[in-house]
């Protein structure tokens, strides 16, 4: 069934309930592509396939903020083959889809480290965000060449080059400061972060950002996600007793 073709209000959580923004490690496309006894670049593919579906769902379940983790710095140890491939999808995605998203006021960002990229593809990446940079029905963070060692790392960097230059003093290094140097900073912390594919690790994804996300794992390999997928994690989500270091308030009248 096409996204456009499911129901927009099936599963939906209730409001205070749902999270604004969700983070997905979009994992499972090479072991999707073995058991059916296809190439990996098939399976990466077919990832796209996912991501557009969940890209259209996420907006209708009330959700703000989709930061997906497409490639990672570690994701450079793969054969040749297959990050020549990997650095063909955003050029695939965005050919198909940018100017659906530009018209249905979905801003785009991309998130990563630059360097190791070809011209080409800074380009192509840098024209998305220009393009959808008036946008504010829908944010989608793509995290490409993206690993948050690597991220927080460039932060901290960042001000100690400042503070070298006379343009910073140490003093002013806090939690919020420092969270405004990530390339995450104009967005709100995930308040939900799903993993598909059976796995049970953030493996470098918004590790800083992280901090009190609700973390889901799910059973089913990226390429075969779909909105009832999404719809699941966020029932789970909304399950959940988010209580950011204190007790519940029902837990306070018993100790009194």
């Amino acid at each position: 069934m096409a996204a456009a073709e499911i129901s927009s209000n099936a599963g939906v959580p209730q409001d205070g309930a749902r999270p604004l923004h969700v983070a997905v490690v979009m994992d499972g496309n090479g072991r999707w592509a073995k058991q059916r006894g296809l190439p990996r670049p098939l399976g990466h593919r077919a990832g796209v396939e996912a991501l557009r579906r969940t890209v259209s769902a996420a907006p209708k379940l009330g959700i703000g903020w989709l930061t997906v983790f497409g490639f990672s710095t570690e994701n450079w140890s793969r054969p040749a083959a297959e990050v020549a491939e990997l650095m063909a999808l955003p050029k695939r995605y965005f050919e198909s889809d940018l100017a659906r998203l530009e018209r249905e006021g979905v801003r785009v960002r991309v998130i990563g480290r630059r360097e190791g990229l070809s011209d080409e593809l800074v380009r192509l990446l840098e024209d998305a965000q220009a393009r959808t940079a008036h946008n504010t029905v829908f944010n989608l963070n793509i995290a490409f060449n993206y690993g948050s060692q690597t991220d927080i790392a460039d932060a901290a960097r960042r001000f100690a080059e400042d503070v070298a230059a006379g343009r910073r003093q140490p003093s002013e290094m806090n939690e919020a400061v420092f969270a405004g140097l990530l390339a995450t900073a104009d967005s709100p912390p995930p308040d939900l972060i799903v993993r598909p594919s059976g796995e049970q690790r953030l493996s470098n994804f918004l590790l800083w950002e992280a901090a009190y996300a609700e973390l889901v794992f799910q059973d089913v390999l990226w390429p075969d996600y779909g909105q009832e997928h999404l719809e699941a994690a966020l029932a789970e989500f909304a399950a959940r007793d988010r209580r950011y270091g204190a007790i519940a308030s029902d837990d306070v009248l018993a100790a009194g």
